[in-house]
C-alpha cells in the first residue's frame, strides 16, 4: 500500500500539525473498513484527530483510496471550518480518482520526484 500526499494536502498538514503517522494510522482504519463515509468512485472522507483531542474536533480529510494498492491525501478542512464538501467538489475529486487511481508506481515516482506528490513515512 503506496500511501500520499499531493502538494496541497502537504502544506496543509505542515501547518496543521498532522503527523504522517496520524495519516498512516487513518489509512490502517479504512483498510479495516472503518471507513467514515464512501463518497464512492474511490473518494472517502475520514477524520483525524487534532494533536491532543479526538477526531470529533479534529481535521476531515478527502482521500483517493484503491483498496490495497493506493491512497492519495488530497484535501482536509477543519470540521469547524466547514460543514462538508459541496456536490460540486465532490464530483471534481470523483474526476481527480479515476486519473489518480490508474497512476502506475512509475508515473507515481516521476511526480515524487518533481515535488508533486509527497510519500508518507514513518519518519515524522
Amino acid at each position: 500500500m503506496r500511501i500520499l500526499k499531493n502538494k496541497w494536502f502537504e502544506r496543509f498538514a505542515l501547518k496543521q500539525g498532522i503527523t504522517d503517522n496520524a495519516l498512516k494510522q487513518a489509512i490502517g482504519l479504512v483498510e479495516q473498513g472503518l471507513i467514515d463515509a464512501n463518497l464512492g468512485a474511490g473518494v472517502i472522507k475520514q477524520r483525524i484527530a487534532k494533536h491532543g483531542q479526538g477526531k470529533s474536533s479534529g481535521f476531515r480529510t478527502i482521500i483517493l483510496y484503491c483498496i490495497k494498492d493506493k491512497a492519495f491525501f488530497v484535501y482536509g478542512f477543519e470540521k469547524s471550518s466547514r460543514a462538508n464538501l459541496t456536490k460540486a467538489e465532490e464530483s471534481v475529486y470523483k474526476k481527480a480518482a479515476q486519473i489518480m487511481l490508474a497512476l502506475t508506481n512509475e508515473q507515481i515516482d516521476e511526480q515524487i520526484e518533481i515535488g508533486e506528490l509527497f510519500e508518507v513515512t514513518t519518519n515524522d
